[in-house]
């Protein structure tokens, strides 16, 4: 299949899953089928990529999965909404992480579901740049265990939180067994970025760097998934000083980064993105047993 075709099928897949500009609006409430080959599906026939958002179906469809012994497990997204320098919309981390949970459920459908993200995260590092919202780590760590127990309630015994947010990374490890002991289920957490090893870090980052903020890795995944968030007409190149700009994350830190974020593609960004999924696909069989 050539380069070209290839990035056709997977922005097709993105549309139709609603996570591109001009999506799901004609076609919201019919169930729009794609090729296995265009979502790079490991099983076999017509999936629409909404089906594995918890927060798409039904409470029909829901009951009727679980009835069946067909839905086995859940994906947790977990992200924030926080500054992305000047280009890149605020609710990055979370798409991000929305985007590769999607993917991987649907390379295993229909044993997984994919919940709502939890799109606010600890980010009180960014706090001095305007529009960032931050929870107090216990809220955010509260928060994830609810849904965990929610899905235990409804019958979910396998779950696997993916994270997007560097701030989020250490109160889930720090709290992950004490979810364990408290749920008494099969959870575990990763970041999604965790499936990318040096060796295809280096050979997809030009500037060696992931999963580096706002940078070239972030913003090539967007270009990839959710174009239309990324934006760099109307950029002011002198306001890197303004006041906003202080401490370790100055306006040097703004500067190289928004810098970085120009050699990033969507070719690259649908390499993580696969590479994501289909490890988080395979993790999540794993524990599934």
């Amino acid at each position: 299949m050539s380069s070209n075709r290839n990035r056709r099928f997977f922005l097709k897949s993105m549309a139709a899953a609603g996570l591109v500009a001009g999506a799901g609006s004609a076609n919201a409430n019919r169930d729009v089928p794609l090729h296995p080959s265009d979502l790079g599906l490991t099983g076999k026939g017509y999936i629409n990529p909404r089906k594995v958002l918890l927060y798409e179906c039904t409470r029909r469809e829901i009951r009727e999965r679980l009835a069946a012994g067909k839905l086995k497990a859940a994906l947790v997204p977990t992200g924030s909404t926080e500054q992305h320098n000047e280009h890149l919309a605020m609710i990055m981390d979370s798409a991000g992480a929305l985007v590769t949970c999607q993917q991987a459920a649907l390379q295993i459908y229909p044993k997984a579901i994919v919940t709502t993200p939890v799109s606010i995260g600890i980010s009180p590092h960014w706090m001095n740049r305007r529009g960032t919202l931050s929870l107090k780590k216990e809220t955010f760590v509260n928060v994830v265990f609810d849904i965990c127990e929610s899905l235990k309630g409804h019958g979910i015994n396998t779950i696997l939180i993916v994270n997007g947010h560097g701030g989020n990374v250490k109160p889930l490890n720090e709290e992950i067994g004490n979810f364990r002991d408290k749920l008494g289920i099969n959870i575990d957490n990763c970041s999604y970025w965790d499936s990318i090893d040096k060796e295809l870090g280096n050979k997809l980052m030009e500037t060696k760097r992931w999963p580096d903020h706002a940078s070239e890795f972030e913003t090539s995944i967007a270009l990839a998934a959710f174009p239309e968030r990324v934006r760099y007409r109307g950029i002011d190149p002198n306001y890197w000083d303004h006041a906003d700009y202080d401490g370790r994350n100055g306006a040097a830190w703004d500067k190289k980064t928004f810098g970085e974020s120009k050699v990033a593609s969507a070719e690259k960004g649908e390499q993580i993105i696969t590479h994501a999924s289909t490890w988080l696909a395979q993790k999540l069989l794993g524990m599934i047993g």
